[in-house]
C-alpha cells in the first residue's frame, strides 16, 4: 500500500486531498499545526485505519519513520486574513517549511507535490495568466509575504529536482471554492456566501470591475492527484478558466441565495490583482485534466455547506439529538 504524507492537511484543500487519497488507496499521514487548519476537517476520519496525524510545525524538522512514496506540501496560510495576520509564519512555511518537506522527499526518494498559487503571477499584465509568464508581484507589499515565499518555495522545489534528482512537481492552484472553507478567512467566496446567509450587503471591493476564475474542490483535488502521478515538472495551472468580475459574481451568490440584491462598496486594497484567468493547456495537454463543475452548481453545494454549518445550524441540530 502506498504511503503518502499531506502537510496542512487540517486546511480546506488539504482535507479534501487526503480524502483523495485514501480513496486511491494509499495511507495517509497529515502534518498539521492548527494554526489556520480546522480540526473539523478531519474528524470524519476518526476511526479511518489508514490515517494518522501528526501535530506539527511544517517548519521544524519532519522525522517520518519507514518508506514514504509521496509528499504533498499544502501547509501554508493562505487566505488575505491569514497572510496579512500571520506574516513571518507564511514565510516560514514557504521556506523553511518547503525545505523540510522537500529535505524528507530527498532522504525517502519519494515523490514531491508543491501546492504553489496563481498569486506568484501578482498583478498580471498578461491575460489569461500561462505558466511561462513570470509575474509582476510587489515584494515588499503586504501580500508580498505570500507571494513570495511561494516563488521561493517553487525556486527551491526545482532546485532540488535538478540538484538531487527529487521527482517534483508545483501546481499553481487558482481560486478554488467548496465545503470547509472557513467562513471568516478573508476569500471572497466565504465573504458573500457568509454576507448572504446572514442578510448583509456584499462587500465589493473598488468599483467589482476586477475578475476572478472559481475552481470547485473536487476538480481542483483531481488535478493535483494527477499531476502527482504524473512524470511532468514544470509548474501546471489548475483552476476554472470560467471568468467573471467580482461585481457579477456578488449577484450571482443573491441570485443562488435567494436574497434581495445588497451591496456596499469599499476602497480596494493594496496590489488586489485586477485580473486573475488560468490558462489551462498544459494541464490539459500532459494531465487530460480540464474541470467539470459548473459555477452555479458548486455554488449552490457550497451555499448549502455553509448553511448547515453556521452556528445557529449547529445549535438547532444538536437540540435535537437525543440526549
Amino acid at each position: 500500500m502506498p504511503f503518502a504524507v499531506v502537510t496542512g492537511a487540517a486546511g480546506f484543500l488539504g482535507s479534501h486531498l487526503v480524502d483523495r487519497l485514501l480513496r486511491a488507496g494509499y495511507r495517509v499521514l497529515g502534518v498539521d499545526n492548527f494554526v489556520t487548519g480546522n480540526p473539523d476537517n478531519l474528524s470524519h476520519l476518526k476511526h479511518e485505519s489508514q490515517f494518522d496525524l501528526l501535530v506539527q510545525d511544517v517548519s521544524e524538522f519532519l522525522d517520518i519513520p519507514g518508506k514514504v512514496d509521496q509528499i504533498f506540501h499544502l501547509a501554508s496560510p493562505a487566505s488575505p486574513i491569514d497572510y496579512l495576520n500571520l506574516p513571518i509564519q507564511t514565510l516560514k512555511a514557504g521556506a523553511l517549511g518547503t525545505y523540510r518537506a522537500l529535505g524528507l522527499a530527498k532522504a525517502k526518494g519519494a515523490g514531491f507535490v508543491l501546492a504553489s498559487t496563481s498569486e506568484i503571477y501578482g498583478d498580471p499584465l498578461v491575460h489569461p495568466q500561462n505558466e511561462e509568464y513570470w509575474g509582476n508581484v510587489n515584494p515588499i507589499g503586504p501580500r508580498g509575504v505570500y507571494d513570495e515565499a511561494k516563488r521561493f518555495a517553487e525556486a527551491l522545489t526545482m532546485a532540488y529536482h535538478r540538484s538531487h534528482g527529487v521527482n517534483t512537481h508545483i501546481v499553481r492552484i487558482f481560486n478554488t471554492y467548496g465545503p470547509r472553507m472557513r467562513l471568516q478567512d478573508g476569500r471572497v467566496v466565504p465573504a458573500f456566501i457568509g454576507q448572504a446567509l446572514e442578510g448583509k450587503p456584499l462587500t465589493i471591493f473598488g468599483d467589482g470591475s476586477q475578475t476572478r476564475s472559481f475552481c470547485y474542490c473536487s476538480d481542483l483535488i483531481e488535478g493535483i492527484f494527477l499531476l502527482s502521478q504524473s512524470g511532468f515538472d514544470d509548474p501546471v495551472n489548475v483552476g476554472n478558466p470560467t471568468e467573471l468580475s467580482i461585481l457579477e459574481f456578488a449577484r450571482l451568490i443573491c441570485r443562488l441565495a435567494d436574497i434581495p440584491e445588497q451591496l456596499e462598496y469599499k476602497p480596494l486594497p493594496v496590489d488586489d490583482p485586477k485580473q486573475r484567468r488560468p490558462d489551462i493547456t498544459r494541464a490539459g495537454n500532459f494531465l487530460g485534466w480540464a474541470p467539470k463543475v459548473d459555477l452555479k452548481t458548486g455554488l449552490r453545494e457550497t451555499i448549502e455547506w455553509f448553511r448547515a454549518h453556521r452556528p445557529e445550524a449547529r445549535k438547532e441540530e444538536e437540540a435535537q439529538r437525543p440526549t
